[in-house]
């Protein structure tokens, strides 16, 4: 059995140290009032067997906790005040250093929760170091200085979650909507050269590279580039070769007609798209961004974003080579090819690919087997989201964060350039336990804890206010999000719905489940979900009138929150049959993964719920081995197409270094308890020596997740 000690190390149990511990505290007390030695003997195999239950490591905050619980439980009163003191005193000493320690630990490797922070950071690389210890940094800073305490107290105590405070001390937004277009169309700027509009199609994907390269080191969250803004230079690389194979074959004495000129033409444009798309997978995977890890990068393909004709059927090309080299995958260090991570890919359903007689039916076959192999890509439904977003079809900003939709000064809608200034999310679990199944009470907490998103919402805003562009160029200067001068603050995209402000929110199906006894898939407890649903909207819409600031409800992806909330729901609650007795909490309005449900009717059900998640949702299907059964791919992607805005299909994509094994690494249990990836054919437990890709909140990760999200994954059942 291990416990977590506050530095963040993974030690093994020791019942004696928690025996010690509270012998000092009897031994402080009269006779007449102290415990026997039988007494603690029993406080510790209580305490024991508390933890051997938990289905996880316990911190040593925990354990004191039950310490004090059960030195009450045998009416010691006299020695529960005198340890409760002595903890306090300790606390103290380490409360001076306490930062210190985190670095040390996790600059040494011996963090295991900053080793299970991000399943896309490798926590050993010193570039990830390097961010962690500015983040352990920041964190404090935000803690001791930036917040007030009662949010500060509301984040540790899992009511709500702050994200990102370990980016919050620097003056810095979410994620958001690359203006590519702008940016290559009219040229930019990267650390301090300028960069012309490119002349060939290969140039764009070598700029486009770059651009993302700069955002990421410049913001902390997703972001998202159209093939659409690259699909032009697609034909002056075309015009560009007609010339050139006109003037060699000239050259050569040698005579061609238009059709023989066009056929050398379109062979060598036909490879110039493969080493430009070949430029943007390698180039995203292999980069390196100042914090540590490849950019969150997602690559929208929407053939109607381009006029019909050859800007189309360019595009047609590029889709086409972007899926076939993501089939293809890319080679671990063993020269094996695997799923990367990144960039993420998301292909719209339309009426010009979504039957088989339609045009580009090719490039959405070319998709289920891309899905079927690789996960990617996710799917939007052009019919559904322009029946939610006023007739408009874009990306989200990474993984799910979707604008709000806005119009400019000139009438015309705007989604490119805009961005996400940050998320608070509400811990709607906590909010049903708290009311003890007294509905009343739910509501009343629940508008309680919505103020106290709001104020935490308006931090974020505040810290952004007065920003000037100078802190990244890229973004504010030279198109990627603006235009602005020098020195000027970026206030104004702050307001007018512009940007967007993100009121998350996390374990809906948990929340439904205390307060009815249901699961919110129930009909007679989905009203109750969607009444919830409905009032965190109309406190966004409050807010947006009382401030011009463009609040909007998101559907979270916990990673490690999940495990956080999970763990400070036990604490606060104990743990709740079917509510607290996970060591995660159910993502945003997800139905649980671990109740049985068809593939379609989950995506019918959780559509209405899409609707009420305006500025950020995506619904996923677990499925088995889809290569040999592409018809059942192509049949959840036409059904999505009818019934929800954005959804994924989750499979297994996973190689074993030691003995080859190419299928699905499977989640067992250790001697210790602990939950640990296990090869099925050679039995290797090592992480270093497997590839384990899953997705786990929008993004695919593939660097292992902490305990919570890894029993998630263990959890999940298969839709199809």
């Amino acid at each position: 059995m291990k416990i977590i000690k506050r530095s963040g190390i993974e030690e093994d149990y020791h019942v004696s140290k928690i025996e010690a511990a509270i012998i000092k505290a009897n031994n402080t007390v009269l006779e007449n009032e102290k415990m026997t030695e039988e007494q603690i003997k029993e406080i510790c195999g209580r305490i024991e067997n508390t933890c051997n239950h938990m289905g996880r490591a316990l911190n040593v905050e925990e354990i004191q906790d039950l310490v004090e619980d059960e030195i009450m439980q045998q009416h010691a009163f006299s020695v529960a005040r005198n340890y409760i003191p002595y903890r306090y005193k300790r606390a103290l000493v380490r409360k001076a250093n306490s930062t210190d320690k985190q670095i040390m630990t996790l600059l040494e490797c011996d963090n295991e929760e900053v080793k299970q922070e991000n399943s896309n950071k490798n926590p050993t690389v010193n570039s990830v170091q390097r961010d962690y210890m500015a983040g352990e940094v920041s964190k404090d800073i935000t803690r001791r200085f930036l917040l007030p305490q009662h949010i500060v107290d509301a984040h540790e105590k899992g009511i709500i979650h702050f994200h990102d405070s370990d980016y919050f001390a620097q003056h810095m937004h979410n994620c958001c909507l690359v203006n590519l277009e702008e940016m290559l169309q009219n040229g930019t700027v990267i650390s301090g050269t300028m960069i012309e509009k490119p002349h060939s199609f290969s140039t764009a994907c070598n700029i486009a590279t770059q651009i993302i390269a700069q955002i990421a080191s410049s913001q902390y969250g997703g972001q998202s580039i159209s093939l659409s803004h690259l699909a032009p230079f697609v034909d002056v690389s075309r015009h560009r070769f007609r010339r050139e194979v006109r003037k060699e074959f000239e050259s050569a004495g040698i005579s061609l007609n238009e059709e023989q000129l066009n056929n050398v033409a379109e062979s060598r444009v036909l490879e110039e798209i493969n080493r430009g798309v070949q430029m943007i997978q390698y180039q995203v995977i292999t980069l390196m961004t100042t914090n540590g890890q490849a950019p969150f990068v997602t690559v929208f393909m929407y053939l109607d974003e381009v006029p019909e004709g050859r800007t189309r059927d360019d595009l047609a090309l590029v889709i086409e080579e972007v899926l076939r080299q993501r089939i293809h995958g890319v080679k671990n260090e063993a020269g094996v090819f695997i799923t990367p991570a990144f960039p993420k890919l998301i292909y719209v359903l339309e009426e010009d690919n979504i039957t088989e007689d339609s045009k580009y039916w090719h490039l959405t076959k070319l998709a289920a087997e891309c899905t079927a192999k690789r996960m990617v890509p996710d799917y939007i439904s052009q019919k559904v989201m322009r029946e939610l977003k006023e007739g408009n079809c874009y990306p989200c900003m990474g993984c799910r964060s979707f604008l709000n939709v806005y119009k400019n000064e000139t009438g015309a809608y705007q989604f490119y350039g805009r961005f996400n200034q940050g998320v608070v999310t509400l811990n709607l679990v906590d909010a049903a336990c708290s009311s003890e199944k007294d509905m009343d009470k739910f509501w009343e907490i629940l508008e309680e804890r919505l103020a106290l998103c709001k104020e935490a919402l308006m931090c974020r805003h505040n810290r952004l206010k007065g920003t000037p562009s100078d802190v990244a160029p890229i973004l504010w200067q030279y198109g990627a999000l603006s235009r602005l001068k020098k020195g000027e603050p970026i206030d104004r995209l702050l307001y007018g719905g512009y940007s967007s402000i993100s009121l998350g929110y996390a374990g809906l199906c948990e929340c439904t489940q205390y307060m009815t006894g249901k699961s919110h898939t129930d009909p007679e407890a989905t009203p109750f979900a969607l009444k919830v649903m409905q009032r965190l909207n109309d406190a966004c819409e409050e807010w947006k009138k009382e401030t011009n600031i463009g609040f909007s409800v998101y559907g979270t992806p916990l990673e490690s929150t999940t495990y956080k909330f999970a763990k400070c729901l036990q604490k606060r609650f104990g743990v709740i049959p079917g509510v607290t007795d996970k060591n995660y909490i159910t993502n945003s309005y997800h139905v649980h993964v671990g109740e049985k449900i068809d593939a379609f009717a989950k995506l019918k059900f959780e559509a209405q719920f899409q609707l009420l998640s305006p500025g950020g949702a995506i619904s996923y299907v677990e499925v088995p081995n889809m290569a040999d059964n592409l018809e059942a791919v192509l049949a959840v992607m036409q059904h999505i197409y009818e019934n929800i805005m954005y959804a994924e299909l989750n499979t297994k994509s996973d190689f074993c270094q030691e003995c080859g094994y190419n299928g699905e690494i499977h989640i067992v249990t250790d001697d210790d308890g602990k939950l640990v990836w296990e090869c099925p054919n050679c039995k290797n437990r090592n992480q270093d020596k497997m590839n384990v890709a899953r997705r786990t909140c929008g993004y695919i990760g593939t660097q292992f997740w902490n305990q919570g999200r890894t029993q998630e994954i263990k959890e999940r059942v298969l839709h199809l």
